[in-house]
Parts: C-alpha cells; structure tokens; sequence
C-alpha cells in the first residue's frame, strides 16, 4: 500500500519550512498584515470570533495549517471544504460604501493568502532558515494547492517570490488601518489574562513585539507606531529559534505543529521534517 503523504508529502519544502519555530511569529505577523485590508478585517470581525477571541482564531488557522501540511490528502481536502461551506454562507459590508459582498470574494481570499504565505517565507528567512532563491519560488508555488482548497484559481495565485512580492506592491495603495485594526493591534499587545491565552503574558508579549516589529516598515507607518528597531526584533527571532531547535523534536513539534507528530507517526522516522534536508538539496 502506497502512504498517504498529503498535498505536499515530505520532499516538499512546505513540509520543512511550517515545521520552523518562527511560524509562530509569522502567523502573528500575517494577522497583524491581514488587518490592514478594510475589507478583509471587517469581514473577520464581524463573522469569526475574532473580535472576542483573536488569539483563538490564531491557533485554529495554525490548526488548519497544520492539517493542510501533515495531514492526509482526504483531510487536507475537509478541512477545505469546511472553510469553504462557512465562507459560502456570510457576506460583509463595505466599511465606506455600505455595499454587501460575499466573504469568499476572490479578492479577500487572495489578500488573506498572500499576505500569510509573505508572513511565512519572510519571517523563517530572517529567523535564520537558509532557502536558495529557487526553494523560496517552490514553497509560494506550492502553497497555491492550499490556496486552492480554500476557493482560489491557482491560476489567480502568485508562483513565485517575484510575482508575491509584485502583488504586494499593487495592493498597498488599497491598505489602510481602521478601527477594527487598531482594536487587534491592542489586543494582541495585550491580550486579557482569560480567554484563549494559553501561554504566560509576558512570553505572549514578547512573541506579539516582535511579530510586529518584522511588518514591513510601510505596515508600521500605516498603523502609525514603529516597533523594535530590525536588527534588535531579528536578534530575538533568532535567539527564540536557536532555543526551540535545541529542543528533542517531539517537544519541539507540541509546540510549534502537533500534527507533525501524526504525520512522522503514519509515514515513518524518515520523513521527519529537518532544515537539513533544505540545505542538501
């Protein structure tokens, strides 16, 4: 019987790069990027938990990344389907014209992409995962079958760092910070002490500060408060890294992608996901 290895499988550098201890950082950092498209952040805040729970959505969008990435083919193509049938059902107003859209519009679901895939490659490139230029190209190319499952044409999606970066660009004009996103901003500075924190205040402060201090500086200046100075904010990401990657992989794995665990467990020690790998290759 031939494993299941999913939608990417082990030879994949998505398979490496979301086992990274940065992705926690990154996943902060894409809300933080996310909430600055008016559209995209009143659609979140008004059909999610977001408003009253943004931590919680944080760690079932890394759930279902997780899902996507170690899961099997059949629970990678659920998982899909279920954001698919939610976002089928809502639709959201637009903040200055009052008009209703659909919340799977393309141009939402694409902006919430691109601006989390950004999140992942930048933040795992400057925590200290070393990628050739054509490893960075493979990982966004291969993330279009994620974006697929969520209701994208691949044909639509960015396949490379070139044309990621380019459709970042063209969206800037349209970025702005609204209320909604000054609320997140509080929030994930400062989250109450109840609720979905599960990690002592302090390190979930920490982890936010720099999260943020990793935004682009037009994303700083759109929210109008500047974080760590870049090298200050990369220093601790790689610091925090090289303290999680001394971890034993299981331990490591609990905290950063538990679905790992299930993965390595159905296809065997082989394919456990190492930055090694990357570096061979």
């Amino acid at each position: 019987m031939i494993a299941d290895t999913g939608l990417f499988g082990p030879g994949s550098v998505t398979w490496q790069l979301h086992a990274d201890p940065g992705m926690w950082f990154a996943g902060v950092r894409a809300l933080y990027l996310q909430a600055l498209h008016p559209l995209a952040m009143r659609a979140a805040y008004r059909h999610s938990t977001f408003k009253q729970d943004p931590l919680g959505r944080l760690w079932r969008t890394a759930d279902f990344v997780g899902v996507v990435t170690y899961g099997t083919r059949a629970q990678a193509e659920q998982a899909g389907a279920r954001v698919r049938a939610i976002h089928r059902r809502l639709r959201v107003a637009c903040p200055e014209t009052g008009r209703q859209y659909p919340i799977d519009l393309p141009e939402l679901l694409l902006w919430v992409h691109c601006a989390e895939i950004s999140s992942f490659l930048t933040v795992v490139r400057r925590g200290g995962l070393r990628l050739t230029g054509e490893q960075a190209d493979r990982y966004v190319d291969e993330q279009r079958r994620a974006a697929a499952l969520v209701g994208l044409n691949r044909r639509d999606v960015p396949a490379s760092v070139p044309e990621l970066d380019a459709y970042l660009d063209g969206t800037r004009p349209h970025l702005r910070a609204v209320p909604e996103s000054h609320d997140l901003m509080a929030y994930l500075r400062r989250p109450p002490a109840s609720g979905g924190l599960v990690i002592p205040r302090l390190a979930w402060t920490q982890l936010s500060t720099v999260a943020y201090s990793l935004l682009p500086r037009w994303a700083q200046d759109l929210y109008g408060r500047r974080g760590l100075p870049a090298p200050a904010a990369t220093g601790l990401l790689r610091a925090i890294r090289r303290t999680a990657m001394a971890m034993p992989d299981q331990v490591r794995w609990k905290l950063s992608a538990p679905r790992i665990t299930e993965a390595v467990g159905r296809l065997g020690a082989a394919t456990a996901p190492s930055a090694a790998r990357l570096l061979a290759a």
